[in-house]
């Protein structure tokens, strides 16, 4: 199948994110330890949960954008997801001022006025 490592019958994405962890484990991670279950029963991936300690499910969609993550995270077509940003310097140059608007009015560097996402993976 497309996508599969037939072996052991798990997603590329699986992988990538598991390889990718072990290459980083000298950094310093905060917050408590949690799991990410995938619904094709594969090992759960170890990770840190940061902000509201509780269980969410959702389906795990990726954003691979560059910039705009406060687009994505208020952007009402990820509602209810667990949204994954693959990009490694998400949050480091801040969120935008709320109050700049488009010239319609509407808030320039968001979608809506909440965040939708279920959860967030920062990659």
């Amino acid at each position: 199948q497309k996508g599969q490592n037939k072996e052991q019958n798990r997603p590329a994405n699986y992988l990538r994110k598991m390889s990718a962890t072990s290459e980083m484990t000298c950094l310093d991670s905060k917050g408590e330890d949690a799991l990410l279950y995938l619904a094709n029963g594969s090992s759960p991936i170890p990770c840190k949960n940061f902000g509201a300690p509780r269980s969410i499910s959702g389906e795990v969609v990726f954003n691979t954008g560059m910039v705009g993550y406060p687009e994505a995270l208020t952007d009402p077509s990820y509602r209810g997801q667990i949204l994954v940003l693959t990009y490694p310097l998400i949050g480091n140059y801040g969120v935008p001022d709320e109050s700049i608007q488009d010239e319609h009015g509407l808030p320039l560097y968001f979608e809506s006025k909440e965040i939708h996402i279920a959860g967030l993976v920062d990659y």
